[in-house]
């Protein structure tokens, strides 16, 4: 019976190394008070879902579900420690997306948590904090495939 195993040399990996798709640079400023007050609070929502598409397709390691946190905000925003929750878990996953940069890690989920309570900076520390992953990979445009250092 033939060896279904691959064949590989000694010290190398059959295994392809890690990539992911490179994730958009924001500003914080902007994200936090410019364009949710143009759009009277919309963007917020948008941009909440669209940071969560986007480290789901950086690290598919990560188990993100973009609409699951947009509903939560949406919908159970009222109860005040769902979002708590939300924002905790969201500072978790930028924490591991610096990770898997290869960056050190400078995001702190408390962080992303209580700031919410100081007019919603919490939106500006997060952004701020994955322009950090972003700028691991100089020249990388959004959706461009880029290697995973962890």
């Amino acid at each position: 019976m033939a060896d279904t195993q691959p064949t590989t040399q000694p010290g190398r990996s059959a295994v392809a190394p890690l990539s992911g798709l490179a994730m958009k640079r924001r500003g914080p400023v902007a994200v936090w008070l410019g364009l949710p007050i143009i759009t009277f609070g919309i963007y917020q929502l948008v941009w909440y879902y669209k940071i969560h598409k986007e480290l789901n397709e950086y690290d598919r390691r990560q188990n993100l579900s973009p609409a699951g946190s947009l509903l939560v905000l949406l919908f159970l925003g009222w109860t005040l420690i769902a979002p708590l929750i939300s924002f905790h878990n969201t500072g978790k996953a930028i924490a591991n997306a610096q990770r898997a940069a290869g960056l050190q890690v400078t995001c702190s989920p408390a962080a992303s948590t209580w700031l919410a309570f100081a007019f919603g900076i919490n939106v500006w520390y997060m952004q701020r904090e994955l322009n950090r992953v972003t700028e691991a990979y100089p020249g990388a445009t959004p959706g461009a495939q880029v290697p995973l250092a962890a």
